[in-house]
């Protein structure tokens, strides 16, 4: 399968990626293609929500950020209430 595809490309058991988004990791809650964006300054890691396409890319700074985040503060990020699930 070519990049420009968009085709889904099986590899190990319950492993997968998405052509020209990355390998995906996914719950029964989320499923996110992850990759790494060399284009840029400095490398960055590139998510994609398959579910709506919404890309984020975050430096290692950000990914830092978030090793460091409490329990409490974690917690509060992955509530969908708060800013997923508002209209």
């Amino acid at each position: 399968m070519s990049e420009q595809d968009g085709e889904i490309t099986m590899g190990e058991p319950g492993k997968y990626v998405v052509a020209g988004l990355g390998s995906v990791v996914e719950s029964e809650f989320a499923s996110v293609a992850v990759t790494l964006d060399e284009r840029g300054n400095s490398t960055r890691l590139r998510l994609t929500d398959l579910r709506t396409g919404r890309q984020r890319h975050l430096d290692a700074l950000e990914l830092e950020a978030i090793i460091w985040l409490s329990e409490g503060h974690l917690t509060d990020l992955l509530d969908p209430s708060h800013d997923r699930w508002r209209e």
